[in-house]
């Protein structure tokens, strides 16, 4: 499959990608300045940036595509299972 190809496939899912960044890009911002940022661990960090952009595409293209949502429960589940130990 070309390029344009995959990219034509991901916008039917994914919605436009200036829309998508626009969202990930204002929630980030927002969650970053808040004094509490400070106090995550790397993994959290990671979590909640990967958390905001499957939330920008849920936003910006199918809500109904059920990977977005699996995506982001799992990268909760993942800092979940590192605070429990694991």
């Amino acid at each position: 499959m070309d390029t344009i190809t995959i990219l034509e496939e991901r916008g039917k899912t994914h919605g436009r990608d200036s829309e998508h960044a626009a969202i990930t890009q204002l929630t980030k911002s927002l969650w970053k300045a808040h004094p509490g940022w400070t106090r995550l661990t790397p993994s959290q960090c990671e979590a909640l940036d990967m958390i905001a952009h499957k939330v920008g595409r849920v936003l910006a293209g199918n809500p109904h595509f059920q990977d977005h949502w699996d995506d982001i429960a799992g990268y909760a589940k993942l800092v979940a299972i590192e605070i429990a130990g694991g």
